[in-house]
C-alpha cells in the first residue's frame, strides 16, 4: 500500500480515492466502470451516447432515420438516455456492492440536462455521483440534488469553481462530493484552457490546485471534500508531496488514460496496440473540436489532415481593398473573392495539386480541399443530429432556432461520427483518438512489458503500490 493513501467515505461506503476518468461515446462503459468499482474505487460510466444492446447482447447501432436535425436530435437524446441507463445497470451489477459508480456528462453535449434527468430517474440507488465538465454546468448541483446524488464538477481553475459556487453550488453544498481539477495541458479529451492561457506553456498544477483549495475554503466548503487531480496522473509516487498536505487538503486521483489498456476496456485491439507505441509528443493539444474547446488526442492521420486543411487557407475580401487587389480565379465560382498576390499564387498551387474546391469559413477565409473531401464535409454537416449544444462544424445550436447564426466551419469535423466510429472497431488512423499526454508512458512502464495487458483489478492493485 502506498504510504499515506487511505480510503475515503463516498456513496455510503469506504472506497479508494482512485477514480476512473469518464471517456465519452462508449469508451468508459459498464465493463471498465463496474470492474473499477469492484476493485474498490469509483468507476465511471460515460453518459455521452453510450451503447444499448439488443436481446442477443449485440450493440444497437445509433442510426438516425428522421429527416430534420431537430427530429434527429430527439432520436439522439433517446439513444443517450437508454444507453447510459443500460450501462449503469450493468456496471452496478458487476460492482457487486463494492466501490461506487459515477456517471460522466459533458455539459456542452446536446440535450445534456434532459439526458441527465432521464438517466438519474431510471437508475435510482445505483449512481453515486455525477462528474461534469466541458462548459460551466451551473444546473448540475440542482439536478443532482433533486435525485439525492452527489455532484463533482470538473474545473481547471479556482476562478471557474468560484463562479459555479457563488451562482449555484453553494445552494446545494451538502451534495458536493469532490471537485475535479483537470490539468488543461495534460488531460485527454476536451480541456479547460482559457483564452488567457498559452497552450504552449504548461503551468505547474500545484499552485493552481492550492489556489483552488483556497477558493473552496473561502466559500466555506468542507475540508473533507477532496480535490481530485486529473490529467497527467500515472504513478502515485509522483504525487507523494500532495498526500496529507495541509495546503491542499483532501486529495484523490483520477485516471483516464491508464484504464484504456485493460482487459475490460472496450476499445479495439488496434487501439490498445497503438497506445503501446506512442512517444512523448505524439499527443496533440489542438483546437479543431467543433465544441470550440481545446482538446488532446493522438496525432494520427485524422488530426494531420485537419492541420494540413487549415494550412491551405487564405483570407479574402468581397471587394478590392488594401492588399486584396487580385481576383481569385480558382476554387470558386460565380462570386468575386479578392485576395493578395501571394495568396493567389498559393491558391493556384493548391488547385494544381488537386485541392480544387474552396470552402468559406466563418472568419472570411477559404480553405482548399479535394472535391471528394468537400462532398464528405457537406454530407457530414447535413447529417447533423445536434450532439452538441453549440457546434461550429454544422452551425447547430440547441436553441429555439437551432442555429448558431454563424457559417458552418469546414475546418472542424463531425465529432459524433468519428467517436462512434473509433469506439466500434473503426479505423484508428482516420478517426479522432482521444488520449492524455501521459499516454507515452505505456511504452516506458515495465508493468506493460512483453505485451502485458492487465485486468482492471490488477491495474488498481498496481496503482495502490505507488506504481
Amino acid at each position: 500500500m502506498f504510504k499515506g493513501l487511505r480510503p475515503m467515505r463516498y456513496g455510503g461506503r469506504e472506497v479508494w480515492p482512485l477514480i476512473e476518468g469518464g471517456k465519452g461515446v462508449a469508451v468508459s462503459n459498464h465493463k471498465s466502470a463496474g470492474a473499477w468499482a469492484a476493485a474498490g474505487g469509483i468507476g465511471t460510466v460515460s453518459a455521452v451516447n453510450a451503447d444499448s444492446y439488443d436481446p442477443d447482447g449485440k450493440i444497437i447501432p445509433q442510426i438516425y432515420h428522421a429527416l430534420t436535425r431537430r427530429d434527429r436530435h430527439e432520436e439522439l437524446v433517446q439513444y443517450a438516455i437508454d444507453g447510459a441507463v443500460t450501462q449503469v445497470k450493468k456496471a452496478f451489477e458487476i460492482a457487486g456492492g463494492k466501490g461506487a459508480i459515477n456517471i460522466n456528462v459533458l455539459w456542452e453535449m446536446g440535450g445534456a440536462q434532459r439526458v441527465l434527468h432521464g438517466v438519474l430517474e431510471r437508475t435510482r440507488g445505483m449512481v453515486a455521483g455525477v462528474t461534469c465538465g466541458a462548459g460551466m454546468p451551473y444546473k448540475l448541483s440542482e439536478i443532482a440534488a433533486s435525485y439525492g446524488v452527489n455532484y463533482l464538477p470538473i474545473v481547471s481553475s479556482g476562478r471557474a469553481f468560484n463562479a459555479l459556487w457563488k451562482r449555484a453550488y453553494s445552494k446545494a453544498a451538502e451534495w458536493l462530493a469532490g471537485v475535479v481539477y483537470e490539468d488543461p495541458w495534460l488531460a485527454g479529451g476536451h480541456n479547460g484552457l482559457s483564452n488567457a492561457e498559452d497552450p504552449r506553456a504548461p503551468q505547474d498544477p500545484y499552485p493552481r490546485v492550492k489556489a483552488l483549495r483556497e477558493t473552496m475554503r473561502a466559500g466555506g466548503v468542507s475540508e473533507d471534500v477532496p480535490i481530485i487531480m486529473a490529467g497527467g496522473v500515472w504513478h502515485l509516487r509522483d504525487w507523494n508531496d500532495w498526500i496529507d498536505n495541509p495546503e491542499l487538503g483532501a486529495i484523490a486521483f483520477q485516471f483516464g488514460t491508464r484504464p484504456l489498456l485493460t482487459q475490460e476496456s472496450p476499445i479495439s485491439q488496434q487501439w490498445k496496440d497503438r497506445l503501446t507505441t506512442l512517444d512523448e509528443g505524439d499527443i496533440l493539444l489542438h483546437r479543431f473540436s467543433p465544441t470550440g474547446f481545446y482538446s488532446s488526442a493522438v496525432r494520427n492521420d485524422f488530426l494531420r489532415n485537419l492541420e494540413y486543411r487549415s494550412e491551405r487557407q487564405i483570407a479574402f475580401s468581397m471587394e478590392a481593398a488594401g492588399d486584396h487587389q487580385f481576383q481569385l480565379d480558382v476554387g470558386v465560382k460565380g462570386k468575386s473573392f479578392w485576395v493578395t498576390l501571394g495568396d493567389l499564387h498559393r491558391a493556384r498551387e493548391w488547385v494544381g495539386r488537386g485541392y480544387s474546391s474552396a470552402l468559406k469559413t466563418p472568419d472570411n477565409t477559404l480553405v482548399f480541399v479535394e472535391p471528394s473531401e468537400m462532398q464528405r464535409i457537406r454530407k457530414d454537416q447535413s447529417d447533423c443530429m445536434g450532439c452538441l449544444s453549440q457546434c461550429s462544424f454544422s452551425a447547430w445550436s440547441d436553441t429555439e432556432g437551432n442555429s448558431t447564426g454563424r457559417l458552418a466551419d469546414p475546418r472542424s469535423f463531425c465529432i459524433q461520427k468519428t467517436l462512434q466510429a473509433i469506439a466500434h472497431e473503426g479505423d484508428i488512423d482516420h478517426n479522432l483518438m482521444f488520449a492524455g499526454h501521459a499516454a507515452y508512458k505505456f511504452k516506458q512502464d515495465p508493468f506493460y512489458s512483453n505485451g502485458f495487458v492487465p485486468s482492471v483489478k490488477q491495474l488498481v492493485d498496481r496503482i495502490l503500490t505507488g506504481d
